[in-house]
């Protein structure tokens, strides 16, 4: 869930409770009042595409060797950049496109994390079919949270007290653990313990995603009386 832009027409309280928010925003201001003209909120949005590739490629190739995986860490440190600080400045200088920013911002964070979790699926150290149940789970949260925007007018961008910030910080994390630990099998399913640690997350994923929508469902039911 990207914290750039939130869905055009009435205003929508955008919820943001992740341990570093705070640091972050002062951080993404600082940078803002430094960034130079030219750099526009769009080719910070392809930047951040691009540290994506990047990671893709990274975790791909590291198939041919370990080495590779510090190309996927550079691509998520060039991907927060670009992912965070495209609304960021746009916000900054007063030009904010709510309804091209939303529907572009969303757009590259779905292709973003396929590009993430399909590279990480390719790799010696994750399975594809984990990599992929991770990824519907993602999406699952990410759909509800852009429904939730737009029938109850709250924009959730963390959760667990976790955003996408801590969510890089902990995929950084993971892959230096696969650097030192190498792609060692478990006795568990024929899962690797990155396999394990992918999954468990895949399933906090969907138990939000499930919480989250009875909550709003019964809010709904309570404001929306009907015959059903």
């Amino acid at each position: 869930m990207r914290e750039g832009y939130q869905p055009a027409g009435p205003p929508v309280r955008r919820i943001q409770e992740n341990v570093l928010a705070s640091s972050e925003r002062l951080l993404l201001t600082w940078l803002c009042r430094r960034m130079p003209r030219w750099v526009s909120p769009d080719r910070l949005t392809i930047l951040g595409m691009a540290g994506a590739a990047l990671v893709f490629l990274g975790y791909v190739a590291s198939n041919q060797g370990a080495m590779w995986l510090w190309v996927a860490i550079l691509g998520y440190v060039i991907n927060w950049f670009g992912d965070s600080m495209d609304g960021s400045l746009a916000r900054f200088r007063a030009i904010e496109r709510p309804s091209y920013g939303y529907f572009v911002d969303h757009s590259c964070d779905g292709l973003a994390t396929l590009l993430i979790l399909g590279g990480m699926g390719l790799s010696p150290f994750v399975r594809l079919d984990v990599a992929l149940f991770t990824l519907s789970a993602y999406l699952l949260l990410s759909i509800h949270a852009y429904l939730a925007a737009k029938v109850c007018g709250d924009f959730k961008l963390s959760y667990l007290a976790a955003g996408p910030t801590e969510l890089r910080l902990v995929l950084i994390g993971l892959t230096v653990g696969m650097f030192w630990l190498g792609p060692a099998p478990s006795n568990v399913a024929s899962m690797s313990g990155f396999d394990l640690v992918v999954t468990s997350a895949a399933a906090i994923l969907v138990i939000l995603f499930a919480f989250r929508t009875s909550q709003v469902a019964i809010r709904l039911a309570a404001s929306d009386p009907g015959d059903g």
